[in-house]
């Protein structure tokens, strides 16, 4: 497995901004192996019978984030906090989808591999932690994000202090009372 430093990963993602095709192939093997890690953490945290499956929902969120024409990717934090936000949504997006299904709607186009991402009867705590996320946002954008960035993402304190560009100390209490919101207003809906 390849390994990079975090500056050798900023520069790639610099160069690709600017066109050099040979940076992205440089840079996949480095960035999809964090993003594995990154969806395995993500996938960690769910109930032992899910059936999230982290090499479709990386290849997923690979392929959106490769198929930029223009990307401006800042450094190494901002590209995973876009991974981390591109993951949440394909996760969403096929969670909608199953509940649609189950209530005989519309069916949502999404492009993963064969493998179910989400089992239904997860849907539903997917669509409504997306939902909370929502509420959270109008309320505080910053600490939304922390959410996404950490849950998500996998990133952390620093990582995310510098993707928001505010001090560790700050995101550790956007963490700690968005945590506390989410689980007060997730149990508040059942």
């Amino acid at each position: 497995m390849p390994s990079a430093s975090p500056q050798h990963v900023t520069q790639l993602l610099a160069d690709w901004s600017h066109g050099e095709d040979a940076a992205l192939r440089e840079l996949t093997p480095l960035v999809y192996e964090e993003l594995r890690r990154l969806a395995h953490h993500y996938v960690g945290g769910q109930r032992p019978d899910h059936t999230l499956q982290t090499t479709a929902l990386v290849n997923e969120a690979y392929l959106r984030l490769a198929d930029q024409t223009n990307p401006s990717w800042k450094n190494r934090a901002h590209f995973f906090a876009v991974a981390a936000r591109a993951m949440r949504q394909i996760v969403v997006d096929y969670a909608r989808s199953q509940q649609s299904q189950k209530r005989g709607g519309g069916l949502l186009r999404i492009e993963l591999d064969e493998a179910a991402i989400v089992s239904p009867a997860e849907s539903k705590e997917i669509v409504d932690l997306h939902e909370a996320l929502e509420r959270l946002a109008t309320l505080d954008s910053r600490k939304a994000q922390v959410v996404e960035l950490k849950y998500f993402g996998g990133l952390n304190y620093d990582e995310m202090a510098e993707v928001l560009k505010i001090s560790r100390v700050t995101v550790r209490r956007d963490w700690e009372f968005a945590r506390l919101w989410l689980y007060t207003e997730l149990h508040d809906m059942t």
